[in-house]
């Protein structure tokens, strides 16, 4: 079964799915960090947002499972750090410079699949 991706972010933030009460910030904040993601090339050329609990990260990534706990990890902390912020700005820190790493991979993997070289010219 194909995992919704609110529902998932939601359980690693700590709320429970059945719990509405914050979905329209957690989704806000999620389409943020998909258009990051897709600003780096990872995702639909088209772009990607969810509107509700029906959007799985099989429908962001289709079958392709290389990426999957990269970008799933990369959502999470891209919405913790604007939703629930930690309290100490070690851990702040922390998670930016694992975004940043992220970041990075996800490009390089990204380049590696569907790398253009820019010497040539698009006619």
């Amino acid at each position: 079964m194909a995992q919704s991706i609110l529902n998932s972010i939601k359980k690693v933030i700590g709320i429970h799915p059945d719990d509405v009460s914050f979905d329209e910030d957690i989704v806000m904040h999620v389409n943020s960090a998909f258009s990051t993601l897709a600003q780096l090339g990872v995702g639909p050329a088209e772009g990607f947002m969810i509107e509700d609990d029906l959007a799985t990260w099989d429908t962001f990534l289709g079958a392709d499972p290389r990426l999957l706990n990269s970008v799933k990890t990369y959502v999470y902390l891209k919405v913790r750090l604007v939703f629930d912020p930690p309290n100490t700005s070690f851990v702040i820190e922390s998670m930016n410079k694992q975004i940043q790493e992220l970041e990075w991979r996800l490009n390089v993997q990204r380049e590696e699949e569907s790398w253009t070289d820019p010497l040539t010219s698009v006619a």
